[in-house]
This record gives structure tokens, C-alpha cells and sequence, in this order.
């Protein structure tokens, strides 16, 4: 099966960090390949920066469908542009939020999340709310660390910033699972697992996983109503995309 891993903004290192950690946990005989938008926002920080990013989402989508795609995985927290890709695509679209507080329910009772910046924090409790899931969650937390900061290769700081945070969400939250609200993080599960004793989820790798199995399952994004292929097709409209 092909994987199109999406990141949603245009910063290749960014993608390349993706590419590794999901080819570390896809299985044989996944094909899965990162990409991202030609143009668009360095991070995707703002409600500006994720309508800008959703044009982009949509694009790589486009090519997708014409390029034998079976799945999408959309790696930003918040689910960029995610509904309208599902929209022009056959397969599941899966967006790493979704992906991350659905796996986060099948662990524990509750769960915390902690994202960045503190700004980003309205696009999380708006996925929360689109899935129903305000009841489980036991905490909304954020580090003030900028998107771009994630790529720094001494990650100490930001680490130790994750970790003050996790063990405030276990000592006030009392969660029994925890999730990484941030694409960049996927480095930090395995360390904050082992100090902090609970689940750690990364969103990425929880959605490419739910993409793996419902494409074996034979399973592929309804067209009956919500989701039905959108009436007209503007994207020549945008022809850098």
C-alpha cells in the first residue's frame, strides 16, 4: 500500500524528520513517502497560517489521487485542512489529532495534551470538541515554544519544558495517558514514556498505523454526503500549488 505522509507547511527539514520516524514504525510492505505543499507558511502557528496551509493540504491530496495514493496522514495538531481533503480523496484521510485522542481513549480513562505554542491551543480544543471527546480529556496544556524551535538539534531545553509540563498534568490533571500535540515531537515520546510511567502518544505514527489498517481493511472515505467529492475544482485558480 502508499502512504502519503502530508505536512502541511514548507519546511523540508521538517518533513525529513517525518519521513524518518514513520518509516521507523511502518510496516513491510508500506510504502509511505513525506510530503509537502509548494507554497504556503514555514509553521503553521495561527488561524492565518492554517487557511494558508489548508490550500496546500488539499494539493498534495490532488496529486495523491492521481498518483495511486491508498491513504493520507495530515501531520500537523489541529488537523489542517483535514475535512476538505477528505473531501477529494478516494482513500482515508487521517489527520494525527484524530488519530492521537481516539488511540488516547482506547489506553486510559483520561488524558492531557500538551502542545505549542500556547496560541495553538484554540485549534486542539476545536478538533476535541468535532470529535465529542471534551469529557476525556483532563487537561489542555501548552509549552511557549515556538513550531520552529522543534528542529533545534539540542533539543534539551524543550525536552525538560515537556517534561515540567507532564508531570503537572500528572500530579493536577491526574491523566492516565498523554498526548504530544505537535508533529515535531515524535523524538520525545520514548523518553517522556520511560520518566513519566504512562502512555505517550505521538499523533503521526498513531495515524499512520489507523491509515495502515483501514486500507487493509478495504476501507475508504464515504461519499454518500459529508464528504462527497467537492462540486467544482478552483485550484487552477492557485497554479504555484
Amino acid at each position: 500500500m502508499r502512504i502519503q505522509l502530508i505536512n502541511p507547511n514548507t519546511t523540508r527539514a521538517f518533513t525529513e524528520r517525518l519521513q524518518h520516524s514513520a518509516q521507523l514504525i511502518a510496516a513491510a510492505g508500506t510504502e509511505v513517502f513525506a510530503t509537502q505543499p509548494r507554497l504556503g507558511t514555514p509553521s503553521v502557528e495561527s488561524h492565518v497560517d492554517e487557511a494558508w496551509a489548508s490550500l496546500g493540504v488539499i494539493a498534495q491530496v490532488q496529486d495523491g489521487e492521481a498518483n495511486g495514493v491508498d491513504a493520507y496522514v495530515v501531520a500537523c495538531f489541529g488537523d489542517t485542512g483535514v475535512a476538505a481533503a477528505r473531501e477529494v480523496a478516494r482513500g482515508p484521510v487521517i489527520g494525527m489529532t484524530e488519530a492521537a485522542l481516539f488511540s488516547a481513549c482506547l489506553l486510559g480513562a483520561s488524558f492531557s495534551i500538551i502542545t505549542l505554542p500556547p496560541r495553538t491551543l484554540i485549534h486542539a480544543r476545536r478538533v476535541l470538541n468535532e470529535c465529542g471527546l471534551q469529557h476525556r480529556c483532563a487537561g489542555l496544556r501548552a509549552i511557549d515554544v515556538q513550531v520552529d524551535d522543534c528542529q533545534e538539534e539540542d533539543n534539551a531545553a524543550l525536552y525538560q519544558a515537556l517534561l515540567d509540563e507532564a508531570h503537572a498534568a500528572l500530579a493536577h490533571d491526574r491523566c492516565e495517558v498523554l498526548i504530544l500535540g505537535c508533529a515535531g515531537l515524535s523524538e520525545m515520546v520514548e523518553p517522556l514514556q520511560q520518566a513519566l510511567g504512562i502512555p505517550v502518544i505521538d499523533g503521526v505514527c498513531a495515524a499512520l498505523k489507523m491509515a495502515e489498517g483501514l486500507v487493509a481493511m478495504g476501507l475508504k472515505t464515504s461519499k454518500h454526503s459529508s464528504f462527497d467529492f467537492p462540486p467544482r475544482d478552483l485550484r487552477a485558480q492557485w497554479p504555484g500549488l
